[in-house]
């Protein structure tokens, strides 16, 4: 990698051109998604966490009568792309099984920085933490999934000093983490053509908001990754095993047969291996025992 060309780069790290149905597949989430919301009369939408327009989330209320799981959905679109609106499918069939799930927006670059967007979902949990009680969740069960850069933002979100945002936040507010094709380490796109012209990252910045570089977390995370993607991409799920070791990070897996888009269909699948492992972080046994 280390003398690989800038083109390279793109076409490793340019999932929509790799994956031909790259546009059929996220206007089917959007459609999906605008469903879910038509279907959940419950749910929250486009609660404030913060004073800027971009800081709203959506929340999906779990279907059960006692304090809920949390799951907070990140999404990608490499830091500059996508909405929440676009992931509302995430929530239902988590939902049904008796997590609360909040799915929260965040600013864009080139807007703003990707260290703004980090700062911008601290506040995100912070709020979660605060008011998820007031829908039904259990503030000491937030789990975080994330894809793609969201995988990378949970990542952070993992490592975060919660007591030096808020001194009312507890110190280990996320207790797990799944990275789904997650960016581990900023270095390689920083030689991305087609992302660093919106990112523009310097070597400070990928040294202050690689995870790989942060200290291991105490909560566990998972990583997974399509095996049908990109070199790169298999190579970034491997990374934090490799920086926090096993202990850290117990599952660390490529699932067969799919792509950088429909990994997220294995999420949303009960009997998808993401899924498995999300309720697994969720600790969701004890629903499975109502049914």
């Amino acid at each position: 990698m280390s003398g690989a060309s800038p083109q390279w780069f793109d076409e490793q790290y340019n999932n929509r051109a790799r994956v031909p149905d790259s546009a059929r597949i996220m206007a089917r989430w959007t459609e999906a998604s605008a469903l879910s919301r038509e279907l959940s009369p419950q749910a929250k939408l486009d609660l404030a966490y913060g004073a800027a327009p971009s800081e709203r989330l959506d929340l999906f209320p779990a279907q059960v009568d006692q304090p809920a799981p949390v799951l907070v959905f990140l999404h990608g679109g490499y830091w500059r792309a996508l909405d929440k609106s676009d992931h509302s499918f995430i929530a239902p069939v988590f939902s049904d099984e008796g997590a609360l799930v909040i799915v929260p927006n965040y600013a864009l670059c080139p807007a703003v920085s990707i260290e703004h967007i980090a700062l911008q979902l601290c506040q995100a949990l912070a709020w979660t933490w605060r008011h998820v009680a007031d829908y039904g969740g259990d503030p000491n069960r937030i789990i975080l999934v994330g894809h793609s850069a969201g995988g990378h933002l949970a990542a952070m979100l993992a490592c975060c000093d919660w007591k030096a945002v808020a001194r009312d936040l507890p110190r280990h507010l996320v207790k797990g983490v799944l990275s789904i094709s997650g960016l581990h380490d900023l270095a390689p796109i920083r030689r991305t053509p087609f992302l660093q012209a919106d990112l523009g990252l310097d070597a400070r910045a990928v040294r202050r908001l690689s995870p790989v570089h942060f200290p291991a977390p105490q909560a566990p995370i998972y990583c997974v990754v399509g095996a049908q993607e990109s070199e790169e991409f298999r190579r970034q799920n491997q990374l934090l095993r490799q920086a926090w070791g096993e202990s850290v990070v117990p599952h660390c897996e490529e699932l067969p047969g799919l792509n950088h888009f429909d990994i997220l269909r294995d999420l949303v699948d009960p009997q998808g291996r993401s899924h498995q492992l999300t309720r697994k972080l969720l600790d969701l046994r004890w629903y499975s025992a109502l049914l």
